[in-house]
């Protein structure tokens, strides 16, 4: 399942060294705030998060962020998800302004009275293309439901080498734009599953569990889950609430993204590149070949 980023066309100068430069076309990754609204059943609203990302697929997104902040827990309580507004985009995949500013608002119904934690949600979930915990009152309120994994998969170590190189293949936004993240849910034979691209790492990751969340699949214990940038304490929280056992990430984990793997059972894997990687914790998913003794 590719991803199909939104778009934008610019006229740009490109400068070589010894050169005045020449006038020629470019593309851009589309940048656009969303907010995520909660729709009560006796009618009221409440925003719940601001956030920076590329349109597309913003139905995951809204479905795949409440979930893995522990609002919504089964698609049973989603009566519907849509945008206030025009839908944004054209048939080309190219970007119309006047749409994305009337539809930067997506409501998520809820058909149940949830025990909604109001207070926790009151407190300012603005969250930035670059950034993962902007806006988070705490570590501790980052980690409220997560669980532990329980999952007996085992991965060989060539399967892991794989994934990059097939990533990067199926990085469509990123092969026009250079600008954009992704995620990705591997089979426990390295075929891809689902990959979803955004400006944010941690949109792309919504995305990808959420489209999993709406389709009744998680939790994803059987998957390997493959993120283009570096491993944050966020990504590893998200990917813990769908259940995924092992987290890969092409650049280097954090410390505490380190910590709260080892702590709930994650298999956390770092620098997936150049045909070698780290094991930061839970290496006993992954089989490694000895080197022969002489």
């Amino acid at each position: 399942m590719k991803s199909a980023p939104a778009y934008s066309e610019i006229s740009v100068r490109r400068v070589a060294s010894g050169g005045d430069g020449s006038e020629s076309d470019d593309v851009l990754a589309v940048e656009e705030p969303l907010e995520i609204r909660i729709g009560f059943p006796d009618g009221a609203q409440k925003a719940v998060s601001i956030t920076m990302r590329t349109p597309g697929e913003d139905g995951e997104l809204a479905a795949g962020f409440l979930f893995t902040e522990g609002i919504i827990t089964s698609t049973d309580q989603i009566k519907q998800i849509r945008h206030c507004g025009l839908k944004i985009g054209k048939g080309n995949g190219s970007l119309d302004r006047t749409s994305a500013l009337n539809s930067n608002t997506i409501r998520v119904d809820i058909n149940e009275v949830l025990n909604i934690d109001l207070k926790r949600l009151e407190r300012n979930f603005y969250t930035t293309s670059s950034c993962g915990v902007c806006g988070k009152a705490s570590i501790e309120a980052l980690a409220t439901g997560v669980r532990q994994i329980t999952s007996d998969l085992k991965v060989a170590a060539n399967i892991i080498h794989s994934l990059p190189s097939k990533l990067r293949d199926d990085q469509a936004g990123f092969e026009m734009t250079g600008g954009l993240h992704a995620s990705a849910l591997f089979y426990a034979n390295g075929e891809i599953d689902i990959i979803r691209e955004d400006v944010g790492r941690h949109n792309a990751l919504d995305k990808v569990i959420g489209a999993k969340f709406m389709t009744g699949e998680t939790p994803l214990s059987e998957t390997i889950l493959l993120v283009s940038g570096r491993a944050s304490f966020e990504l590893v929280q998200k990917g813990l609430m769908a259940g995924i056992p092992i987290l890969a990430a092409v650049g280097a984990p954090s410390s505490l993204a380190v910590e709260l793997a080892n702590e709930y059972g994650m298999t956390l894997i770092g620098f997936v590149r150049d045909e070698r990687f780290n094991i930061y914790c839970g290496g006993q998913r992954i089989s490694v070949l000895a080197p022969a003794v002489n």
